[in-house]
């Protein structure tokens, strides 16, 4: 199924509850038997359909949006299609009245669950009542998905960033702390995946405070982080979703110019030359895209060795410093010492390959507002316009989607690249 069919169901559930589609025949769906002894499964596979429910902090298109373009980077070939229905304000108890219209509604494979924030009512010490509440509605979300035997992953909330000194765990956070216990118990009772964003996140703000009492690193508010906490929110699930770390890796002698490893790349015209060396490479993903506002936080978790390897070795070269030129644009400058270690990729700004990872990051962006703005917000939950008449309205405002959709799977297309080491003057 491609994105504009998954775009489509939408239409047929609102105007008459259509039954949805299931995935073409010979979809790979799991791992190889060998992959899959070397690493636990990524929860996203090839053909999901995937559904994103949560309050406000889902609804700000940060986290989600950073979890669909790493997915879609590291598996372009992959057919996937995102969806998120985050509302704010939300808890768990809406979540369960509107699971029918907003998650099954999209025949979905995979889903996650994020409540919490609002469910626990900012109080501390935690009400038992809402605590109980918040347990009802998480079980009532897993009952309606059963059936539809999609993956389910449950996740804790989010932490709050609070203003005053202390501990980043103390007041608010030990009710939220309370409340990821329930979600892993509700989680764990029915057989879905459990994902503890909240410890790893706190555990940053924490090291920050450390550092320096006064130091906040979330963005944003208290509650709602900006793009840098939001990235630290996608690192930790992806994280709990077990993401393959490594984009590719290559490995060059570049005394003899010649290929000593390639991961997940190939390479080839492997050249030495009287300044350096250089090589044609060809990748089977692509870096994921971390903005420049977002890279903050990048120094209090280990985002990039954990989510974005992307690597080159090279070996043999005289000492001095090199520049490294992608398709004849200078990207770094880089010591041969630092190159003789590992040369991480994936934080560059300039060249061929970084232009095409923001594109895919941008296009990730405008279609999911589009989506938010003009169908989801602008429509499925405008009161403005009457039941009988938002399935033409939808119809309406979907003609804007395939545009979208295909600027997204542009942006993924692979290409190679020539790499050039030459000697800084």
């Amino acid at each position: 199924m491609d994105r504009r069919e998954f775009c489509g169901l939408t239409l047929a559930t609102l105007a008459g509850g259509a039954a949805g589609l299931a995935l073409r025949p010979g979809y790979a769906q799991n791992a190889s038997g060998a992959q899959a002894a070397a690493r636990p499964e990524f929860f996203f596979k090839d053909g999901d359909r995937v559904v994103m429910i949560g309050d406000s902090i889902t609804e700000q298109l940060l986290h989600s949006n950073y979890v669909e373009i790493y997915t879609l980077s590291r598996f372009p070939n992959r057919k996937l299609a995102f969806r998120n229905v985050g509302i704010g304000g939300d808890t768990s108890t809406g979540g369960n009245s509107r699971t029918a219209r907003d998650i099954l509604s999209f025949n979905p494979t995979a889903v996650t669950i994020t409540f919490g924030m609002n469910d626990a009512g900012y109080r501390y010490p935690h009400d038992p009542a809402r605590l109980s509440a918040y347990e009802t509605g998480l079980q009532g979300i897993l009952a309606q998905l059963k059936p539809s035997g999609a993956r389910v992953a449950v996740l804790s909330s989010s932490p709050v960033e609070k203003k005053e000194d202390g501990s980043a765990l103390e007041g608010y956070n030990q009710t939220l702390e309370r409340f990821a216990a329930t979600a892993k118990e509700v989680a764990t009772r029915n057989g879905a995946v459990f994902v503890d964003q909240f410890h790893p996140h706190v555990a940053a703000l924490q090291k920050a405070r450390d550092m320096n009492p006064a130091q906040r690193i979330n963005g944003g508010d208290p509650v709602h982080p900006g793009p840098s906490g939001q990235l630290l929110m996608a690192w930790a699930i992806l994280k709990g979703l077990n993401a393959p770390a490594l984009v590719s890796a290559a490995e060059v002698d570049g005394m003899a110019g010649r290929l000593i490893d390639q991961r997940h790349c190939s390479l080839l015209a492997v050249r030495k030359a009287a300044t350096g060396v250089s090589f044609v490479r060809s990748d089977n993903a692509l870096p994921f895209w971390i903005p420049p506002a977002a890279r903050t936080i990048l120094p209090w978790a280990p985002i990039v060795e954990d989510l974005d390897r992307y690597t080159l070795k090279v070996t043999g070269l005289p000492e001095g410093r090199y520049s490294l030129r992608i398709d004849g644009d200078e990207c770094a400058v880089v010591s041969a010492a630092d190159l003789a270690k590992e040369y991480n990729l994936a934080l560059l700004t300039d060249g061929p390959i970084a232009r095409q990872a923001q594109a895919v990051h941008d296009a990730v962006f405008a279609k999911n507002k589009y989506y938010h703005d003009q169908i989801f917000r602008g429509v499925v939950l405008n009161n403005a316009i009457p039941g009988d008449m938002k399935a033409a309205a939808i119809e309406e405002r979907m003609q804007g989607m395939p545009a979208l959709e295909q600027a997204v799977r542009d942006a993924l297309t692979l290409r190679p690249h020539r790499f050039e080491l030459v000697r800084a003057a």
